[in-house]
């Protein structure tokens, strides 16, 4: 797949505002060094929260992800307890009446400790991951809740679906061709992506730890 030949996708950048505003400003400055992609990230924080489920994700998909093609999930250590992203994730999802479904690429952050990845589209495994020689099929949740400890639920339950593309790599593995060859596999993939979208909206940030 030829970067160079691609025009640059409009993403959404979905991450924890209070804990990861830095990795989500160095990403903006990396893409802003080497023009991989066109920023359309706004801040959900002021949806009504009063409103039906189907409301807010209708009015994420329309007028807050807008004309989006690929989200880019930024997980660090308390992502996956955010209704805000997990709204920005499911609504990503879904086919709205403005806009369509959304390819998703999810980036684990060095606070994650998190060096597994996995590998969703083809000629992936060459580009992004060459020194891997050995790839390991995981089949269940457990074996992914092992692996991918701060995934959100959700991701969790569309990498269990075979037909949903999601990749997931390690912040330290990127470099602007990875990158670029993520986002445009992601965004070529995005039509045919079959999401598991059974799981409930959360309504709270509760973690259960604390």
């Amino acid at each position: 797949m030829s970067n160079e030949a691609s025009p640059k996708r409009k993403v959404f950048i979905s991450y924890h505002h209070r804990n990861d505003q830095f990795y989500k400003q160095s990403l903006l400055d990396f893409n802003a060094k080497h023009g991989i992609f066109i920023d359309v990230s706004v801040d959900t924080g002021d949806i009504d929260e009063r409103l039906p489920n189907q409301a807010i994700r209708q009015k994420i998909r329309d007028e807050y992800l807008a004309s989006s093609t690929v989200t880019i999930l930024l997980v660090g250590t308390e992502t996956k307890y955010r209704k805000h992203i997990d709204w920005e994730v499911y609504s990503s999802m879904i086919d709205g009446r403005v806009n369509k479904r959304s390819g998703i690429l999810v980036i684990n952050l060095p606070s994650t400790n998190c060096t597994t990845f996995t590998a969703a589209h083809p000629g992936e495994k060459e580009l992004v991951h060459p020194e891997c020689t050995s790839w390991t099929s995981v089949k269940t949740r457990t074996d992914y809740e092992q692996r991918y400890s701060c995934l959100p639920d959700r991701i969790i339950d569309n990498l269990l679906e075979p037909k949903a593309k999601i990749s997931v790599v390690p912040w330290d593995k990127l470099t602007a061709e990875r990158l670029a060859f993520l986002i445009e596999a992601t965004f070529q993939a995005r039509e045919n992506c079959q999401y598991d979208m059974s799981r409930e909206m959360r309504r709270s940030d509760h973690n259960p730890l604390f």
